[in-house]
């Protein structure tokens, strides 16, 4: 009897784990658990992540110079392209060898037949000041990143985002060109013609510096303040990282309509709002044959377009801010979802201000800029919600 006592002990302290055995279990336990890592930015990561802050600060620049010679009118005074920039007239006979140039083409003879050579001027010094801001871009890009690529500050995905906005500031420069091109092309036969570039033209100049902008605010981003994850519990989980993606993408689409709208001055035809005169859809927005032209080439359905994707992109702006209300998201996330929301708000006031006062040049501009700020709002949120995960409660 005794022995049996004895055995069934035995047993009973090799079925119970000892303290070591406790602990390497819960060792084990706790190494199987995922900590969030804070990622360290390097000396040289934030040197470059600078480097790009300020390439698309410079691009955010010259889209608004850019703005401003379209509305006074001054991109068709410079008549000449040469890559490396045009000499700056200096002496009066400078000015009116310039002007004679200038005097040759379309816009001079159907639309400014009385201007002197003090009013020339002030529009070649704005198309002046265009043309080499685009120039500086290029300077402050190139010597740079040859600089830090010889240091070997690039890694391999930095590099192919190097070479590929180089070649997009490159051809932007053609671009640019190409543009201006149109509008001195002898294809205004009618007195009653405006000369003026092609709105096809000017919104894919307009496109390409959005892309160089967006891109290089992206990559400082990613330089200076990495994304981090995070966790949303919700019993069902909204997509918040789609509507972000539809709200930038409709941001996008909303200010390359508007390019069309300044290349047919479409925001002349219609100065009043919520309705287009006194209808809410106008009669004449099919006019145009084929029916297709209408949406490129009709001033009243460019406005109308314009509208439409505005009120989009406010209504989406809106619902992403209704439906993150309750959820428990990062601070620097909240701050993103706030700045689009009121920024969408603000940017449709101004567009239908600057509409309502016939489009003065200092509110069209801001709206314009206004267009890219809530862009750089929207590119914020989106890299904040880069590695969103959901948990269901």
């Amino acid at each position: 009897m005794l022995r049996m006592l004895q055995k069934r002990t035995s047993m009973i302290k090799l079925m119970v784990p000892r303290p070591r055995l406790h602990q390497t279990i819960a060792q084990t336990t706790i190494k199987e658990i995922p900590t969030i890592k804070h990622a360290t930015i390097s000396n040289s990561e934030k040197t470059v992540g600078r480097w790009f802050l300020g390439v698309s600060g410079m691009v955010f620049v010259a889209v608004g110079l850019g703005g401003v010679t379209r509305l006074t009118e001054s991109g068709l005074s410079m008549v000449t392209w040469k890559l490396t920039g045009e000499r700056m007239p200096r002496t009066q006979e400078d000015w009116v060898q310039e002007f004679t140039k200038y005097q040759q083409y379309p816009e001079y003879k159907l639309k400014n037949a009385n201007m002197t050579v003090e009013e020339f001027k002030f529009i070649y010094l704005m198309e002046y000041i265009h043309r080499m801001w685009g120039r500086a871009i290029g300077g402050f890009f190139l010597v740079p990143a040859a600089y830090f690529w010889k240091k070997g500050y690039f890694c391999a995905k930095t590099k192919k985002s190097v070479l590929l906005l180089g070649t997009l500031i490159g051809l932007q420069g053609l671009m640019g060109w190409y543009m201006v091109k149109s509008g001195l092309e002898n294809r205004f036969e009618d007195p009653n013609d405006v000369p003026r570039v092609s709105q096809y033209r000017l919104a894919s100049h307009l496109a390409a510096a959005f892309v160089l902008y967006s891109l290089s605010l992206s990559q400082a981003m990613s330089k200076l303040f990495p994304a981090e994850p995070f966790v949303v519990k919700a019993k069902k989980a909204f997509n918040i990282k789609g509507l972000s993606h539809m709200t930038k993408g409709m941001v996008f689409l909303t200010a390359i309509s508007g390019a069309f709208v300044a290349g047919l001055d479409a925001g002349l035809v219609y100065n009043s709002f919520p309705k287009m005169g006194d209808s809410w859809i106008p009669d004449d927005m099919w006019q145009f044959k084929p029916v297709q032209r209408n949406i490129t080439e009709n001033p009243t359905t460019v406005q109308f377009n314009h509208r439409i994707l505005g009120i989009t992109t406010v209504s989406l702006a809106t619902a992403l801010w209704l439906v993150t209300r309750r959820m428990q998201l990062p601070k620097r996330t909240n701050w993103a979802i706030n700045a689009v929301f009121a920024m969408a708000w603000t940017q449709a006031t101004l567009g239908v201000t600057t509409l309502l006062t016939y489009v003065p040049v200092p509110l069209a501009t801001a709206h314009q800029s206004g267009s890219l700020v809530l862009l750089s709002f929207a590119l914020w949120l989106s890299h904040e919600i880069r590695f969103l995960k959901y948990l269901p409660k």
